[in-house]
């Protein structure tokens, strides 16, 4: 019986890491559009669930800069995990202090499309090597374009496209850099924030975003479109 078990829980410890390996080099092709394993979910027990995939040319700029400088400050000069602050989240947990968290923007994307999420020790043992091979072979600006596209902004509403007519009835490329501050703060807590009806936390927070979005320069670099001529 406990070899059974144990065998069982090897097959799916091979399928999570054989299913990204796979993936992430079609992904890294912009004519594909990836969905989450939420989506997937709510797809499979016929729950309600909106996206409008949006290519990155087609989005506010602020809005990219201000869900980069808001979820990953570093996104443009790590290799997919952001060590300073690892190093820091171990630290503290070393002495015993509450922990933030250090998750990236590639940690991010890779858990909204191959893993799941709770908060437990595989899925986190998973998500860091994936993260850096997601880095290594999709471009930067695809990952940020995959990542925006497959987060959830409120229940069973995905990516930007759909919650930007979801909580301002308009198309993403028309977000200001107030409605993209929100919308960036609103991230970490899908569901329980409402950047259309901010309270005065959520207030705060939007108008820091906002000034760093602004500020931002060298650090939203790699996600600006590249100069041609």
């Amino acid at each position: 019986m406990i070899r059974r078990v144990l065998a069982a829980i090897a097959i799916v410890v091979v399928l999570l890491v054989a299913i990204p390996l796979v993936l992430t080099p079609l992904y890294a092709i912009r004519a594909i559009h990836p969905v989450s394993t939420l989506m997937l979910a709510d797809h499979l027990t016929f729950r309600p669930a909106l996206r409008e995939w949006v290519p990155l040319e087609a989005i506010a700029p602020v809005m990219v800069h201000s869900v980069l400088m808001s979820e990953d400050g570093q996104f443009c000069r790590h290799d997919g995990i952001d060590w300073g602050e690892m190093r820091a989240v171990v630290d503290a947990a070393l002495a015993g202090e509450e922990t933030r968290g250090a998750s990236t923007i590639p940690m991010q994307t890779v858990k909204n499309l191959f893993l799941w999420n709770d908060r437990s020790y595989l899925r986190k043992v998973l998500e860091a090597p994936l993260a850096i091979y997601f880095d290594l072979l999709v471009s930067k600006r695809r990952i940020m374009e995959i990542y925006l596209n497959v987060v959830e902004w409120d229940t069973g509403v995905y990516g930007i496209g759909a919650a930007s007519q979801h909580y301002f009835g308009k198309p993403a490329s028309e977000l200001s850099a107030r409605q993209a501050a929100l919308l960036a703060v609103t991230l970490p807590a899908p569901g329980t924030r409402n950047p259309a009806n901010p309270g005065p936390g959520l207030d705060r927070l939007a108008r820091r975003v906002e000034r760093l979005a602004e500020a931002s320069g060298d650090y939203v670099g790699c996600v600006r479109p590249a100069e041609t001529g």
